[in-house]
């Protein structure tokens, strides 16, 4: 594949991302939080399982695998899937979807400072302070009433939901290194899924089952959000993400995730009318300035560092 065409597929892939926010404000006036991600999640898993039984595995052959993975994908899905989809559901739906989109900037920090923890990964000055930033960014997003050093913000307990969320995506990207050792990237994907599955199952009949007697009754903006959760969101810009991290490597990956923001701010303002306050979006750029360091400053950094070692030789 080309260059080219593996940048276009993470363009579409962002755009898919992006429209997460925003479906969740469409579909919540009728779906709760819960039946909103396992419902999408649950057709995907179906959408997926042929292309499990396609796929060439050549490089996994000889991995070790055992029955111990179980307990591995379940962990992958309780600490990391389930907050990066229910939680951060949660929390749009008590903010802004525009806040989401930038909240998510700070997806390449947090992984970096998990790496840290469950890999052993260096920890740079440049990772922390892009850390502190990010965190200054999320609270300038949150509406804090500064005059009065209020912290009752009116999207902070959303916002701070948001950024749990995406701390638990961050621990699936870290944590994901270990699996992808053993399984192919969309095998870890597919059981992830199958995992989250069985846990939200029992939740959603014992918190949601309602929602399954108002199908009938669903408008055409519940049935938009759903299907553009499916198809797109959830199967789609996975499958496409996957086939161009082949030819890619994963710092271009991080850094088309600005896409993100890019699409993800005018389509809830377009779509649903949300508009950003001047703090709002300096909070948006310190975010983005804080994932810039961690990515452009330090892929700066290690090219220099191999230049060095090659003069050396």
């Amino acid at each position: 594949m080309k260059s080219w065409q593996s940048w276009f597929l993470l363009f579409s892939c962002n755009l898919m991302w992006a429209l997460q926010f925003t479906c969740i404000k469409l579909v919540q006036d009728q779906v709760g939080s819960l039946v909103t991600v396992w419902g999408p999640m649950t057709l995907a898993t179906v959408m997926l399982f042929p292309l499990i039984g396609w796929e060439k595995r050549e490089d996994y052959k000889n991995a070790a695998r055992s029955k111990k993975d179980i307990l591995m994908f379940f962990v992958l899905a309780a600490v990391g899937v389930f907050p990066g989809q229910v939680v951060v559901t949660w929390g749009t739906r008590m903010s802004l979807a525009s806040n989401a989109a930038l909240l998510t900037l700070t997806l390449p920090i947090s992984t970096a400072v998990l790496a840290y923890i469950f890999l052993g990964e260096r920890m740079s000055r440049i990772r922390w302070a892009s850390f502190a930033l990010a965190i200054v960014g999320v609270l300038l997003c949150s509406g804090i009433d500064f005059k009065t050093l209020s912290m009752g913000g009116p999207y902070l307990l959303g916002n701070a939901l948001i950024f749990f969320g995406i701390l638990g995506s961050a621990f699936y990207n870290s944590y994901g290194k270990k699996v992808l050792e053993r399984y192919s990237p969309m095998e870890m994907l597919f059981f992830t899924y199958v995992a989250m599955f069985v846990i939200m199952t029992p939740l959603v009949l014992v918190k949601e089952r309602e929602v399954f007697s108002t199908i009938p009754h669903f408008t055409l903006r519940t049935w938009t959000g759903l299907a553009l959760l499916t198809f797109f969101h959830n199967y789609l810009s996975m499958v496409l993400f996957l086939k161009a991290l082949k030819q890619l490597d994963a710092i271009q990956a991080a850094l088309s995730n600005y896409l993100i923001t890019f699409f993800g701010v005018p389509i809830a303002a377009l779509w649903l009318g949300e508009k950003l306050t001047l703090v709002g979006i300096i909070g948006g750029i310190m975010i983005l300035v804080s994932t810039l360091l961690i990515t452009v400053a330090e892929e700066r950094q290690a090219v220099s560092r191999r230049a060095a070692a090659t003069e050396r030789l």
